[in-house]
């Protein structure tokens, strides 16, 4: 396969000062984002925006005021209240891109907004594509598919970040993306070792491997028609240039059945992280494998 790095927005990821985004650019970045920590401070954001259009840079920001979700662990709603855990509010989502909407309204330049998560969001994010703003966004599969529901024993593969929402959520997801709202949908591959995920749930951190079930999981949900189209059509908006099957092209081929029903288990885990939050459920559809680069590679 081909790696595509992302260059991180700021210096060392803490939202103080940019980080030497041109030249990380003309060293081959696709685009700019600390991952999954928001841009605290609006000014350095508005900057960027504008920074980046001398170049035709893609600015990414993470959908989270962390003034308002912090410490939290879960959604915030009935469910947090039975569990007595802290919750991360939608509005903490939406406050951030309504705010990152705004500043995109007045400097230009290209905003993607990544793991959207609620319901709102997707009304946002509607409003400013008829605006004309130059904004797209993902969704992580585990939110298109999951709700906080699972989390009544405290499983701790059910931690993520943007936290399971509600089924009011999900609906309002799965719609946005048939609808074209929502530009792709993201595995949010997140590895996370032993010791930092099979632990007291207060304590665990954030994270699902998502590489080997978003496939599955994507179409157990859609046809395989919008499933491949929501995996594949964000690559125009990261400059990735997708070869298309003729004479003298590069080979660049997926293999899957998109009609397979089977139970994700460990064993289908290629990772050394097991941290899934797809573990035993039932999916449709397989990826088997991929031949790039030369090279034939199946899963065994």
């Amino acid at each position: 396969m081909s790696l595509y790095p992302i260059g991180a927005l700021t210096v060392k990821s803490e939202s103080k000062d940019l980080a030497e985004l041109y030249d990380m650019q003309n060293e081959g970045a696709i685009s700019f984002y600390d991952y999954k920590k928001p841009i605290a401070n609006a000014n350095l954001l508005k900057i960027a925006l504008q920074y980046t259009q001398n170049f035709d840079g893609l600015v990414q920001s993470f959908p989270l005021d962390y003034s308002v979700a912090k410490n939290g662990m879960m959604n915030e709603g009935i469910n947090s209240t039975k569990l007595g855990l802290k919750g991360i509010p939608a509005f903490s989502e939406e406050l951030q891109i309504t705010r990152d909407l705004y500043i995109l309204e007045y400097t230009g330049g290209k905003l993607h907004i990544p793991t959207i998560s609620t319901k709102k969001s997707v009304q946002l994010i509607k409003n400013a594509k008829k605006q004309g703003l130059d904004v797209t966004c993902s969704v992580s599969i585990s939110n298109l598919l999951l709700t906080d529901d699972l989390l009544e024993d405290f499983d701790t593969h059910y931690k993520l970040l943007p936290p399971l929402r509600t089924k009011e959520d999900t609906k309002a997801l799965l719609k946005g993306l048939k609808d074209g709202v929502i530009d792709g949908v993201t595995s949010d591959h997140d590895p996370i070792d032993v010791e930092h995920k099979k632990t007291e749930y207060d304590h665990a951190y954030f994270g699902s491997i998502g590489l080997e079930s978003c496939f599955g999981a994507l179409r157990s949900l859609v046809d395989t028609e919008i499933a491949i189209k929501a995996l594949n059509q964000l690559k125009n908006r990261f400059g990735i240039i997708s070869e298309t099957i003729e004479e003298e092209n590069k080979a660049n081929l997926s293999f899957f059945n998109p009609d397979k029903t089977w139970t994700f288990s460990e064993a289908d885990i290629t990772s050394t992280s097991k941290n899934s939050a797809f573990l035993n459920q039932k999916l449709k559809g397989k990826a088997y494998g991929i031949f790039a680069n030369n090279k034939l590679v199946l899963k065994k």
